[in-house]
């Protein structure tokens, strides 16, 4: 499994690419899945335009 996100990013309007609790993404030879953390082995169906567990990660201070 890989933590970092593939580019371009599968689903891009997901909220999961943009969540404080990393997904991690598992590629396969014609697919990426998003595996939520805070759902242990869940892969909910993407893309994800509302959660209640979200939480919008920190801005990256080095992006300005």
């Amino acid at each position: 499994m890989d933590e970092t996100p593939p580019s371009p990013l599968p689903f891009p309007t997901s909220l999961c690419h943009r969540c404080a609790a990393p997904p991690k993404y598992v590629r396969t030879k014609t697919s990426t899945f998003i595996l939520c953390p805070l759902l242990p082995r869940k892969y909910p169906p993407q893309p994800v335009l509302s959660c209640p567990l979200f939480r919008p990660k920190a801005p990256d201070p080095e992006k300005p």
